[in-house]
């Protein structure tokens, strides 16, 4: 397959203003993430109409006016499962990707499987079967084989196609506004974790008292600047289990934060004191201003109403051909039955009574609570072997 290598800041400049001009771009990266603080961008795959590139960042010192060309609008920008490359273009130009199309969010619009990896669908939409032979290649050696190269082409090369056949079928069924809406409240979602504290995320937390979380913040932030200048993962210069350990030990003693299975390793010796103040700090902050874990909305919530109503968001979802993974969980339809059911009306709408998802499945959801709306078994031999129906004397 014939590609153009982009391997100087000249050559990616030049190749930005042909990509400018074209109303359909699609692209992918090839990144590793392993042993670094944030994924290391390696590669960049781009297709629009005649132009296929590969630009290599990591002899390019900028590749910003690449993510700048992205965050402009203009153009439909085509990608799949775009997670990480929607991270990437936040980095490096400070927004959000510009007429995203993500194939994958996509496929589930229409009811095919959700998530579904970018071989899979390429082979049930087109009927073309891409090589995995490149699966665990590390990215960050240089040169590239040409078969690595071809590889992660691929990758962008039927994206255009598989986009035509989406795009058709989500404008049939009337959810174009749908999809943007999606597309956009996920690249919030995502920016907005990528800037938020995430100590609560500590795995083992769970039931620390206000004090002890305090702490495991206080030692999450350390840790974080720690990764940071170090550029490792988190959990590689301190570990979950060890500083909930700290927490629950509750002292600022560098001897005792020592003392802990796992804290005498070298990694720790030159850092026992920058924990102890990080405890310190912990154990000084007022009562008002330590966090407490959020209680549930839906501590009155009978279980088995919830798992009845998440069952039937399956049935919802099979109706209207939408992937039941993108509609929610169920936390969601338990915070839906709190808001309901507890007198919480004051309160920001759950997800499944906002935008497209209240009308599929906030409004069927509202209306059995309201004793308006029933589910009956129509076909036991179906696929689809329930239906809704509405009660009359309601």
């Amino acid at each position: 397959m014939k590609f153009e290598t982009i391997q100087t800041a000249e050559q990616l400049a030049e190749l930005c203003q042909r990509l400018a001009a074209k109303p359909l771009i699609a692209f992918d990266t090839e990144f590793v993430s392993e042993d670094r603080y944030r994924p290391q961008l390696c590669l960049i795959q781009v297709a629009a109409e005649e132009i296929v590139a590969v630009i290599d960042p990591l002899v390019i010192d900028r590749t910003e006016p690449f993510w700048d060309l992205l965050a402009t609008p203009g153009r439909v920008v085509i990608a799949h499962a775009a997670r990480e490359e929607i991270r990437f273009c936040y980095r490096y130009s400070g927004r959000p990707i510009a007429g995203l199309f993500d194939t994958q969010l996509a496929a589930g619009f229409i009811g095919m499987e959700y998530p579904c990896s970018l071989s899979n669908l390429v082979a049930r939409l087109l009927n073309i079967k891409l090589s995995k032979g490149e699966t665990r290649t590390n990215w960050r050696t240089r040169p590239l084989t040409d078969a690595q190269l071809n590889y992660a082409v691929r990758d962008v090369t039927e994206l255009e196609a598989m986009y035509r056949i989406l795009h058709g079928a989500i404008t049939e069924l009337g959810r174009i506004d749908w999809l943007d809406e999606e597309s956009e409240q996920a690249q919030q979602q995502i920016e907005s974790a990528d800037r938020r504290e995430n100590w609560h995320r500590v795995s083992g937390a769970t039931g620390l008292s206000p004090r002890q979380l305090e702490i495991i913040r206080q030692l999450w932030r350390w840790r974080d600047r720690r990764a940071r200048q170090l550029d490792q993962p988190a959990r590689r210069v301190l570990r979950d289990d060890l500083m909930v350990e700290v927490a629950r030990s509750g002292s600022a003693d560098p001897k005792v934060i020592r003392g802990i299975r796992g804290m005498e390793f070298r990694q720790f010796h030159d850092h026992y004191q920058d924990l102890a103040a990080a405890v310190r700090t912990a154990l000084d902050t007022p009562d008002d201003e330590l966090p407490r874990r959020k209680r549930g909305r839906s501590g009155s919530t009978s279980p088995m109403l919830a798992q009845f109503l998440n069952t039937s968001i399956a049935c919802v979802c099979r109706q209207h051909r939408i992937a039941p993974m993108i509609v929610g969980n169920t936390d969601d339809v338990r915070e839906l039955i709190a808001h309901e059911l507890e007198d919480e009306h004051g309160d920001e709408p759950p997800a499944l009574l906002r935008g497209w998802r209240g009308k599929i499945v906030g409004e069927p959801f509202r209306a059995m609570l309201e004793g308006k709306l029933a589910i009956k078994v129509a076909d036991p031999r179906a696929s689809q072997p329930l239906e809704f129906i509405p009660i009359a004397d309601a």
